[in-house]
């Protein structure tokens, strides 16, 4: 095995790779093609189904399933992360949540409505493995680059993330545009062919086309997970594999993440800086994180499109237009950090999101809501870029990386739980997702109020 010195060209884009890998997840399953397919299984107007013995609105069901999910990598994240230190084997977790998430994309393809539960445990895994494999994978910043290198190669990262997931898009894009390319089968009944009018086989040839997509969403399910599992390889070989203590798991080790996370926020207290500025990122980071889970559900829903073809093309465009600008936004953010600082960048971001939010309250047309995935993407890359590595740098000297960043994701985590669960409530009670977003602003003035009382990052604490 290679061992590659900290702060070694090879060592960080091996790091960044990590991203190109898992972020094809995040833009084709939570992002674009599954919430299209999703309210494509909704053949009425009125989009509830049955699930766990109550009657959901369609989009509540999927944001609480969401939630649940987060609920459950905050509590198991510490847990193991604390046996990744004890045994001194992270990378042997990042590997599992890998796979774990990989065959939960593969799963998808058989997700229906008849088979409710079996088909979110697949969209369960699927997202437990993303954000859990991040609870390691965001660990590794502090060991392989020097704080003067954080803020860069973490932007390189979502940079790298969100190109590689865009060609893969792409791909998946022009399956479900034009299914008969890829030997989707279009046929039509004969007898329609024969006897229907001109307007029977349009409509018949629109329903075959329209059937050929939804199974080429289902094969885009199984291209996420290959590539997700292949191109980590890469990153696996390289990174660290970490101390080899030669321990044992017992039952005291089990708990002893959350004895970690105890001894970290002890420490916290006595670190002003860090402290305030975790407070910041629990509540704007609670807002950022739902409106990026539940965007393509509220354009499906509550735009304004023609056809379903058109409805299609339209949200996936967006989701294009939002990756594409989202690598410009996190380099201008990284250059912005750079010279203004990066708590005064971070409240300028996060007035911007607080404006996103009024603007797709109002918003009906497809044009407004290509409009609003520009700004979505010039401050989607940033604010997660910047936030990660704000984080990074204001930790104390300490080798012990994993459970500073296990803290750091149970914040996260928490907070998007409570974030998915008001958002899913408030429209399961008011039925519109409109009034769900409009709640947000409300996290994002909180957030703007904490980093505002962060010191300044140049300003040395007594």
């Amino acid at each position: 095995m290679i061992q590659l010195e900290k702060g070694s060209k090879k060592l960080l884009n091996a790091w960044a790779f990590y991203d190109w890998a898992n972020s094809v997840y995040t833009l084709t399953i939570a992002s674009s093609i599954f919430p299209i397919f999703y309210s494509a299984l909704f053949l009425s107007e009125v989009k509830t189904v049955e699930a766990f013995g109550t009657e959901f609105k369609s989009t509540a069901l999927i944001t609480y399933v969401t939630a649940f999910t987060f609920l459950v990598v905050a509590i198991t994240s510490p847990i193991l992360s604390g046996i990744a230190d004890y045994v001194g084997n992270k990378k042997n977790f990042l590997k599992f949540f890998c796979y774990v998430g990989s065959a939960g994309c593969i799963g998808l393809y058989w997700f229906n409505l008849e088979q409710i539960h079996l088909s979110l445990l697949f969209y369960f895994m699927g997202l437990i493995g993303y954000w859990g494999s991040l609870v390691f994978y965001n660990s590794y910043l502090p060991d392989i680059a020097y704080p003067e290198q954080q803020d860069s190669v973490s932007a390189k990262g979502f940079s790298m993330g969100y190109l590689g997931s865009v060609l893969l898009l792409i791909f998946n894009l022009l399956m479900v545009m034009y299914p008969q390319f890829f030997g989707f089968d279009l046929s039509i009944a004969p007898s329609i062919l024969e006897t229907g009018t001109q307007a029977e086989i349009q409509l018949a040839m629109d329903a075959a086309k329209d059937l050929a997509s939804v199974k080429a969403m289902k094969i885009s399910f199984i291209t996420v997970g290959i590539w997700w599992a292949l191109f980590s390889q890469y990153s696996f070989y390289f990174l660290p594999k970490g101390t080899k203590s030669g321990h044992k798991v017992t039952r005291a080790v089990i708990f002893n993440g959350l004895k970690e996370l105890r001894e970290v926020w002890k420490e916290l207290k006595q670190n002003l800086r860090l402290k305030r500025y975790l407070y910041a990122f629990f509540v704007f980071s609670m807002a950022v994180q739902t409106i990026m889970l539940v965007a393509v559900y509220f354009g499906e829903e509550e735009i304004s499109w023609g056809t379903d073809s058109e409805k299609t093309m339209g949200l996936i465009v967006s989701i294009l237009v939002i990756q594409l600008v989202a690598i410009l936004g996190a380099y201008v953010t990284s250059k912005a950090s750079a010279k203004y600082g990066n708590i005064k960048t971070l409240i300028a971001v996060n007035f911007v999101w607080m404006f996103l939010c009024f603007y797709a309250y109002m918003m009906h047309t497809p044009m407004e809501f290509y409009i609003a995935a520009g700004i979505v993407g010039l401050v989607m890359g940033g604010v997660q870029s910047l936030g990660r590595s704000t984080y990074s740098k204001f930790l104390p000297e300490t080798e012990d990386t994993t459970s500073y960043f296990s803290f750091y994701d149970v914040a996260e985590k928490i907070g998007i739980v409570i974030g998915m669960v008001i958002f899913a409530t408030v429209d399961q009670i008011t039925g519109t997702m409109r009034n769900a977003i409009l709640v947000l602003v409300v996290f994002f003035i909180g957030g703007i109020i904490l980093l505002f009382r962060v010191p300044d990052e140049n300003k040395r604490l007594p």
